[in-house]
């Protein structure tokens, strides 16, 4: 029987297909995320147009990328999820284009790299995608491709002019719209120093013919480096500071960075899933990734069994691939730590990992080539390298997947509980269990969700993280504080008296905190940060008869559990609407549904209580204290409230003495 075998020409669907399995396996449930939601927004009320001004101050170069993309691809989490899919496999190939133009001889070394690059596990924001694919996958792909069509232009000097002007215009569209990659430049000479090496010629030949042609590319980046130091530190850029230039470090504080870039680039991510999913080994995430893991490995070693490239056994590769792998990840660090920015490992902070990707492949490659002389087990290396990238991709999906569950629950149930609100209204809360969303971007599907329409004045809705920001742009948690939130050129502009204070736990349902209902003495034993801010709260802001329809429409009503009536019987509560708490409560308990969270029950018992059922609700409080101490607090509010109702002197005020005495609550 004849041995199957793959040509060159069934690369693209290899790529295709490891891009799938990676990124595209959780597509349909992944969504918004960090910066997607501002961009997102403007698009959709503002425009793609808006984008030149949003990015004025920040990334001019950025603006005509946003321009295109947002004029092609709907404000939609599905659309652009789809869209990163597309982006990631196209610089798979442009990796694979450019090494390969640069060791023709080398070129299962060369796809090797390219497949190490496109799953590099060390990255593990692709679904953060309306964000990464304008400002760094985009720019980043015209860089590779400059790096291509340089060493075409090389190899082929009938066509070097051509070559080399298309090099040089994927150049400045690759380096001036972020600064992520100023550092990328000097890998483009050792591309042009291995192609000028194959010439022979003594070294100091070689030198001056790879100065010669790397010219053009480092005018392009002296000019790039002009332009950053002067909108840096002279024009009008509104971002990150360049701590580095203001407060020098030390050079062992400057050898501990590198050191960890070096270490973490070029080591510790290639194995880093098994270290992840070793701490979750039973959960299903886990189990799903190893299994991926293993099919994929599987897969590989036979595709790269039958594969008709040759294994060339060469220090031609492995040596420069070595050293421009380390020269490549320390350069690469360079951006983020001008900026002061950590390099933290599953984290939004791993963002900036992209400008050490193609270095870092370059170094474990070269490593394998270098240190491995069997062809099997470089083989059967790679194969197991390139399968752990695609499990850690696949394990990072499900984080994101996560992630957009807890978004969703968090709009939907807002939606519920208020399903109107009032105009110049900000949210205060001290965090919401989100990983990659801040209030900055979460104001955006706020204002989505109650402003049909938007105009260039403030916006009318606005939340704030009073963990991160009191004592900032949050100054004090007093009535009378100007609120000032800005999102990308929109603004909103309020104030700490026309406040809503919102709660939710990492297992229980949003709330709206109200001081009418002693809920400051309530969760007294949660974050300051919230309890500080409770008196703030203005539930009158809440319009409770308006229809509360999602504004948003690619979010799915999710399936009505114990969340849905528990904030539906808050707004009721609002109401005064007892008899309508009772009802959703008991609907709520027939269907098998019960919080996770016991504090959730006290609008039930208040709801009897208020109703005459008062033994009913004398009975279930002492149940859930027996269980739970810290509820005494909020049973106390609730019955200091009946009390209140109860004509004193009578039978019922007497017994809801008791009661209180019981609870110890006087």
């Amino acid at each position: 029987m004849k041995s199957p075998h793959f040509g060159i020409r069934s690369i693209p669907y290899l790529f295709a297909l490891i891009t799938v399995s990676a990124y595209g396996l959780l597509l349909g449930q992944t969504g918004f995320y960090w910066d997607d939601w501002p961009f997102a927004w403007i698009a959709k009320f503002l425009g793609p147009q808006e984008f030149f001004r949003a990015f004025a101050g920040v990334r001019p170069f950025l603006e005509p990328i946003f321009f295109i993309t947002t004029s092609l691809v709907p404000p939609n989490p599905v659309y652009w999820q789809v869209f990163a899919l597309v982006i990631r496999f196209i610089s798979g190939w442009s990796t694979w284009f450019a090494l390969s133009q640069v060791w023709p001889n080398h070129k299962r070394q060369a796809l090797i790299a390219s497949l190490l690059f496109l799953v590099f596990p060390g990255y593990s924001q692709h679904w953060v995608a309306f964000t990464h694919i304008n400002q760094e996958w985009i720019p980043f792909i015209f860089y590779l491709l400059s790096f291509g069509f340089t060493a075409r232009a090389l190899r082929d000097p009938n066509a070097f002019s051509k070559n080399t002007l298309i090099a040089l215009l994927f150049t400045v569209a690759g380096v001036f719209p972020t600064e992520y990659f100023i550092g990328l430049e000097p890998v483009r000479f050792f591309f042009i120093w291995v192609i000028v090496a194959e010439e022979g010629g003594t070294f100091m030949i070689r030198m001056v013919k790879t100065l010669k042609r790397w010219g053009p590319y480092l005018l392009v980046w002296l000019a790039n480096a002009a332009w950053l130091t002067y909108f840096y530190t002279v024009g009008s850029y509104d971002s990150y500071a360049v701590k580095v230039v203001k407060e020098p470090l030390s050079t062992l504080e400057i050898t501990s960075v590198f050191t960890d870039a070096l270490w973490k680039t070029g080591f510790y991510i290639w194995g880093q899933i098994v270290v992840l999913t070793a701490k979750s080994i039973t959960t299903p995430s886990s189990l799903l990734t190893i299994g991926l893991i293993i099919i994929a490995f599987v897969f590989l070693l036979f595709y790269f069994k039958w594969l008709d490239l040759p294994t060339v056994n060469s220090k031609v590769f492995a040596v420069p691939a070595l050293l421009l792998g380390i020269t490549g990840i320390l350069l690469g660090r360079i951006p983020s730590f001008a900026a002061g920015l950590p390099l933290t490992l599953q984290s939004s902070f791993d963002r900036f990992m992209i400008s050490m990707m193609l270095a870092g492949c370059l170094f474990i490659t070269g490593l394998i080539e270098f240190l491995i002389q069997d062809s099997r087990v470089k083989t059967i290396i790679a194969a197991l390298l390139i399968a752990l990238g695609i499990g850690q991709q696949f394990y990072n999906a499900n984080i994101f997947r996560r992630d957009w569950e807890k978004q969703q629950e968090i709009l939907w149930q807002l939606s519920w509980r208020v399903p109107g609100l009032q105009p110049n209204t900000v949210l205060i809360t001290d965090e919401l269990p989100l990983d990659y969303e801040t209030d900055l971007s979460f104001t955006a599907p706020l204002n989505w969700m109650y402003t049909s329409k938007y105009t260039h004045a403030d916006l009318p809705y606005g939340i704030i993280f009073s963990k991160i920001r009191l004592g900032s742009s949050l100054p004090a948690l007093k009535r009378n504080i100007p609120i000032n939130i800005g999102m990308r050129g929109a603004s909103f502009n309020g104030s700490t008296s026309q406040a809503l204070v919102i709660y939710m736990s990492k297992t229980g349902c949003l709330r709206i905190m109200d001081p009418a209902f002693g809920d400051q003495y309530t969760y007294a034993g949660l974050s300051q940060y919230l309890v500080d801010a409770i008196p703030l709260s203005d539930s009158s802001r809440i319009l409770v008869d308006e229809d509360s329809t999602m504004g948003i429409p690619f979010l799915v009503e999710p399936e009505h559990q114990w969340c849905y009536y528990y904030t539906k019987s808050e707004l009721a509560r609002q109401k005064n609407g007892w008899e309508e708490v009772i009802r959703l409560m008991d609907e709520a308990k027939a269907s098998g549904y019960k919080p996770d969270d016991p504090f959730e029950w006290l609008p039930y018992i208040e709801a009897q209580a208020q109703t005459g059922d008062v033994n009913a609700a004398e009975k279930m409080s002492t149940e859930l204290l027996k269980h739970e101490k810290k509820l005494r607090p909020g049973l106390c509010q609730v019955w200091k409230r009946v009390q209140a109702q109860v004509r004193a002197g009578s039978a019922a005020a007497s017994h809801i003495h008791n009661i209180l005495f019981q609870f110890a609550c006087e």
